[in-house]
């Protein structure tokens, strides 16, 4: 399962009357192992999107739903991966990947098992030893996608999760997300503020409105990467050049453009 659905979705922060209003009528379906990614001005309620889905923030009107169930709280069946990687900095690598399994309270067998899975999953097996301060960010990252993945959630929440990583990095973080959406796919809630990241990696892109935050409108990327056969091209760059992906690209910065006042970055 792992399907995600926002349902007529308000949020206010503060009391109803009078409170500020971050959401407005949000209906999104995400279907299971879909790849999705959100973007939208600078405090449109992309990652109180998130944050609902997570069960960190309870929606003031609406239902917001996986798999079939109204969300009410966090659960095992969602994890999440911040722009900050969090890992604790006295744990090795395999240590910080584990840490989620000893709350399961899983044989320690079992433990190993799953940690080598993921340490292998990630490239991470020459790092199991290492302590975070030793690993450069784009590691620290996959260290920290790696202890969400090891935990086999049905969905997975990515809040910017490359935006404090220099170019470079992030450009090889996205390439290594699409490997593992190939060979380990789950169902993705994305959020960036990177109109071209969000292109290179989405089956579907939605677009918000400056505050409070709708959902304006939701563009198929998948089946225009089908169409072009975009996966012949083994470099980020490369699809970037392509014509389809350039015009995907304005599409998304016109849509961006018309909120007026709104701080696209």
């Amino acid at each position: 399962m792992g399907s995600i659905r926002f349902d007529h979705v308000d949020k206010v922060f503060g009391p109803n009357t009078g409170g500020v209003k971050a959401l407005d009528d949000i209906n999104l379906e995400i279907g299971e192992k879909e790849f999705v990614a959100i973007v939208g001005p600078s405090g449109c309620g992309k990652t109180t999107c998130l944050r609902m889905v997570a069960g960190f923030e309870a929606p003031s009107a609406g239902v917001v739903s996986v798999s079939g169930k109204p969300v009410t709280a966090p659960g095992p069946d969602r994890a999440v991966v911040f722009q900050q990687f969090a890992l604790f900095p006295w744990k090795t690598v395999r240590e910080n990947i584990e840490l989620g399994l000893r709350n399961k309270n899983l044989p320690a067998g079992k433990r190993a098992d799953l940690v080598a899975g993921a340490l292998k999953l990630m490239n991470l097996e020459s790092h199991a030893a290492a302590f975070p301060h030793q690993l450069s960010g784009g590691m620290q990252q996959r260290v920290a996608i790696a202890r969400a993945y090891v935990l086999d959630p049905d969905v997975l929440l990515m809040d910017e999760p490359f935006g404090a990583l220099d170019a470079q990095t992030r450009v090889v973080m996205q390439e290594e997300l699409v490997r593992l959406a190939r060979v380990n796919p789950r169902t993705v809630l994305f959020i960036t503020h990177a109109v071209e990241e969000a292109v290179y990696l989405a089956d579907r892109v939605a677009i918000m409105t400056r505050r409070p935050g709708r959902i304006k409108e939701v563009l198929d990327i998948r089946a225009i990467r089908q169409a072009e056969n975009w996966d012949k091209h083994q470099r980020i760059e490369d699809v970037m050049d392509l014509e389809s992906f350039v015009h995907l690209r304005t599409q998304i910065w016109k849509s961006l453009r018309e909120e007026k006042g709104a701080n696209v970055t």
